[in-house]
């Protein structure tokens, strides 16, 4: 793992996989997640099918930049928000997702790369898409997985994954590690196993514990609002990839990218949630592949 500087105030914690000599692909992760929810072993795997692989640490996530001296209250945001209280909202949050955009671009120029193929998933999706909005000229492909287009009507998480979402988790090492099983709500149905979301929710705070900085991004995620527009006019071509047992962003968020974004590949894969299984890996690798050739 590498630490660098993409702007004067954010510094990017990174991991690299491949010869860099094959095709870019940076990986972007999701909301609160550290980069390792791009597992080593996946990212091996695609390596290993010609692709120099990039993933990393989203600001205020891991070992990353974060911003402490903008403390969000959580319950606060949400009430603000809730209200319409835009100015209030506007006023608690310090960056957007075209922020968090520029960070993984700004990486991709530390790294000497002009441009490279983007995948995202989740809120990784929805800064994938803003990078490519932003500096098309700097994004190959587009793949956004399980993600939506900031539009309120797509992609609604259901009433329970929502609650698991936003709900209260313990601070204690046991305590967290113990609630992860509680994701099982997104997962897929077939696949989906506790003792699997143990372990790296177990990496994950052993690495950086750092639930503060959840509250800022959720409010880049919500304050930056609708692409729909912007995604009717991108002409990156890009694949959609999300999973049909998907309660966290239902798949309509995926349906609603696929169809405002034109040409664009839609790939729905039965039996995957708001997840990754392993036994579906081989699959997203072809995909991905096959996308980025």
């Amino acid at each position: 793992m590498s630490v660098v500087d993409v702007s004067p105030e954010v510094s990017l914690a990174y991991e690299t996989f491949g010869d860099p000599g094959d095709p870019p692909i940076l990986l972007v992760m999701g909301f609160g997640a550290q980069m390792l929810a791009w597992h080593g072993d996946f990212c091996r795997a695609l390596a290993d099918r010609g692709r120099y692989v990039i993933r990393y640490d989203n600001r205020d996530c891991g070992l990353s930049t974060k911003f402490d001296d903008h403390p969000v209250d959580m319950g606060e945001f949400i009430a603000a928000v809730s209200s319409g209280d835009l100015p209030a909202a506007l006023a608690m949050v310090p960056y957007r997702l075209v922020d968090m955009a520029g960070d993984g671009l700004g990486l991709l120029t530390a790294l000497g790369i002009e441009r490279a193929h983007v995948v995202g998933a989740s809120m990784g999706g929805m800064i994938a898409q803003t990078m490519a909005l932003s500096c098309p000229e700097r994004v190959l492909t587009l793949t956004s997985m399980m993600s939506s287009t900031g539009e309120s009507e797509y992609g609604r998480p259901s009433p329970q994954a929502q609650a698991v979402l936003f709900g209260p988790r313990p601070a204690d090492r046991a305590g967290y590690v113990e609630a992860a099983g509680k994701e099982l709500v997104w997962a897929s149905k077939r696949y989906g196993d506790a003792a699997r979301l143990r372990e790296p929710a177990a990496e994950s705070y052993d690495r950086s514990y750092y639930p503060a900085g959840t509250g800022r991004q959720l409010g880049a995620m919500i304050l930056s609002g609708s692409r729909a527009d912007a995604l009717r006019e991108l002409r990156v071509p890009t694949l959609v990839i999300h999973g049909l047992d998907d309660t966290l962003i239902d798949p309509s968020g995926g349906k609603r990218t696929a169809e405002l974004v034109p040409g664009a590949e839609l790939l729905l894969i039965p039996d995957m949630g708001h997840d990754r299984p392993r036994e579906l890996w081989p699959r997203l690798i072809d995909a991905v592949v096959t996308h980025t050739g």
